[in-house]
């Protein structure tokens, strides 16, 4: 016999979670009308107004439902997108922007990055792994923000062994143009292989921030360990998205 497991969840809760996949799958189109409260109350068996209204307050917090006064409930334009990352690991040519602007410019969106910090730090231990350092060792930390249309898309953490990045542009606070994908395929480390590890996690508190994440919501964490010649890792980036606004989109080869 199946196990029995009943959803804890507020009413609330799930009907905002049944509205969302409807919304993430396409039943629900960008500028689709949603019923008026009252049928959405008879809909979900009968429940209260109040319960309609806080489902649909938690969607609206998750900016993938917009009230337009007189008019009803709609489905925000935009409301997911998906993401293919092999468009963004080449390394941009000399004098050509950072591959995420070329992309967005492509979808008709205005992307830009903000970088927020550079540090010499003592790498988290899956990082010391990845990278193989030695005990002790430390790493350079590049941390950003990419935006679409000025909304924060990703919260990103990226870590250089230090005794590569030292005496490099990875070491200052200032935007490196094309990328540090560019500048480290001049040094002589052009990037051969990416390794991507996806995970649905709780964002921290600076995740919350950065994204400006509603309650509750989860985020998609990309952990991804960038390779040069003779299977040399020179790069640890940690892409942080809120999970109700991308989907990952991969083209794998067969045979």
């Amino acid at each position: 016999m199946p196990r029995e497991f009943k959803d804890p969840r507020s009413a609330h809760q799930k009907i905002a979670a049944e509205i969302r996949r409807q919304i993430t799958r396409g039943d629900l189109t960008p500028g689709s009308k949603l019923g008026s409260t009252a049928e959405l109350m008879e809909r979900y068996d009968g429940v209260a107004n109040t319960t309609i209204q806080k489902a649909l307050q938690m969607l609206k917090a998750e900016g993938l439902l917009e009230g337009r006064p007189g008019k009803g409930v709609f489905v925000r334009p935009h409301a997911q997108q998906s993401i293919e990352p092999v468009a963004y690991m080449s390394p941009a040519g000399p004098g050509e922007p950072y591959p995420w602007m070329t992309e967005a410019a492509k979808q008709g969106r205005a992307g830009r990055s903000e970088l927020l910090a550079v540090s010499v730090v003592r790498p988290p231990q899956e990082v010391v792994d990845a990278l193989e350092l030695a005990d002790g060792e430390r790493a350079v930390l590049r941390k950003q923000i990419l935006f679409l249309d000025d909304e924060p898309t990703e919260l990103t953490r990226s870590y250089y062994p230090l005794g590569l990045a030292e005496g490099t542009r990875i070491l200052e606070k200032k935007r490196i143009r094309g990328g540090t994908p560019a500048l480290l395929a001049s040094l002589g480390f052009p990037p051969r292989e990416f390794v991507d590890e996806l995970a649905s996690e709780i964002p921290t508190e600076e995740e919350v921030a950065a994204l400006e994440l509603p309650k509750d919501m989860p985020v998609l964490v990309a952990f991804r360990v960038v390779y040069s010649d003779d299977r040399r890792p020179i790069e640890v980036t940690l892409m942080t998205k809120a999970a109700h606004r991308y989907r990952m989109r991969y083209r794998l080869p067969v045979g």
